[in-house]
């Protein structure tokens, strides 16, 4: 990982200025209210995710912007919390001029969120994998990602068929990503006729993982799946699980293979699986975006592009539904087909859903390897 810690919240300010200083705020712009991890523990992969939605942002803009207006995004930090992301989003939400938002990657801060963007009743993408996101009856969240019902399927279908594993552990964070993940396993083991060995949920920000290490040790398990809401908790995490002996196979949810989580857990991780809704040589328009990001970024490789589709669903949909006005551009989005991105080709469902499938990526001495991609229809 090219980007230090301070780098990258330098660059999440750079890029916020940005929005504010080189785009303006003219009254002819269409605006994009942000929602963004510029403090807490998620800081380093949020300035990742804010430079990605700068650099599509440039893109559209350079293209003519949408229905011949400039895109101005504006951008508030959500601390990584969930009173931050409600009070950012609040701040954002009070303002009139605001046509959507992007949201956030984590699943327990859009659901703290959620309840207000109803009641503001426009667009928001977000990254978010707890599956119920989209079918808690919310008609305005949009998900840029594959839920964790396929990052279960897609552990399971490869863990099971190509790597022949059996007897599993589940090591899920007890928040609403971790636990839907654990859920989202538990339903594709049994449909594999398999029963998990152990499920151990933990709590965020531990300093020490050693019991739960030593149940996994314990527990007989064959193969270990986890799902980490945090970099620096699997980083932690990983370290111990070596330093305990565990040498089990193990397939992450995609935080296991972040720049962010390989630089911190250095060969703890060698020889891991991860899923990953973005590999930047899965697609082409992966590859385009993986260059692009690197020469604005000194050869920093981005560990998602989920903000980088939202900006360019946004202009897609807006263009389809000629005008910003929510209720159209929510009917144009639901009904883009075959639309590509960086994390796939998107297909919306009502429900938000977009994405179905995964890839399958090995941690080969701290590289991540694209191994292949796994899709379901449904």
């Amino acid at each position: 990982m090219k980007l230090t810690r301070r780098a990258a919240l330098a660059s999440a300010t750079v890029v916020s200025t940005f929005a504010i200083a080189r785009m303006g705020r003219a009254a002819d712009t269409i605006k994009i209210g942000v929602c963004s991890p510029l403090t807490g523990p998620a800081a380093e992969v949020g300035a990742i995710q804010l430079n990605s939605l700068k650099l599509s942002t440039e893109e559209v803009n350079a293209a003519g912007g949408i229905l011949g207006r400039k895109v101005e995004l504006i951008v508030e930090d959500d601390q990584t919390t969930n009173p931050g992301i409600v009070l950012a989003f609040s701040r954002l939400a009070s303002n009139p001029d605001i046509a959507a938002f992007i949201g956030s990657i984590r699943s327990t801060q859009v659901n703290a969120m959620a309840p207000d963007a109803e009641k503001i009743a426009k667009p928001v993408m977000f990254g978010g994998t707890d599956p119920t996101l989209t079918h808690n009856g919310y008609k305005w969240l949009f998900r840029c990602r594959p839920n964790d019902s396929f990052s279960a399927r897609v552990i399971v279908d490869y863990g099971v068929k190509t790597l022949q594993l059996k007897k599993w552990a589940l090591v899920c964070s007890s928040d609403a990503f971790g636990t839907g993940g654990q859920n989202a396993m538990l339903a594709a083991l049994k449909a594999a006729g398999l029963e998990p060995a152990l499920v151990q949920p933990y709590a965020n920000q531990q300093a020490d993982f050693t019991p739960v290490v030593l149940a996994v040790k314990s527990s007989g398990a064959d193969a270990l799946c986890s799902y980490f809401t945090f970099e620096p908790d699997l980083g932690v995490f990983a370290r111990q699980v070596r330093q305990l002996g565990v040498r089990i196979p193990w397939i992450g949810s995609p935080s296991i293979i972040s720049p962010v989580t390989r630089n911190l857990a250095k060969n703890a991780l060698f020889g891991t699986y991860g899923i990953a809704d973005f590999t930047p040589d899965a697609n082409d328009e992966s590859k385009a975006f993986t260059a692009a990001y690197g020469k604005a970024h000194k050869g920093a490789i981005p560990d998602s592009g989920w903000t980088y589709d939202a900006m360019k669903i946004l202009a897609r949909a807006m263009t389809d539904a000629k005008t910003t006005e929510p209720a159209k551009v929510r009917e144009a989005i639901i009904a883009i087909k075959g639309m590509k991105g960086t994390e796939g080709t998107y297909n919306y469902d009502a429900n938000g859903d977009g994405l179905r499938g995964y890839n399958i990526v090995k941690n080969d001495n701290g590289n991540a390897v694209y191994e292949k991609h796994i899709e379901f229809d449904a």
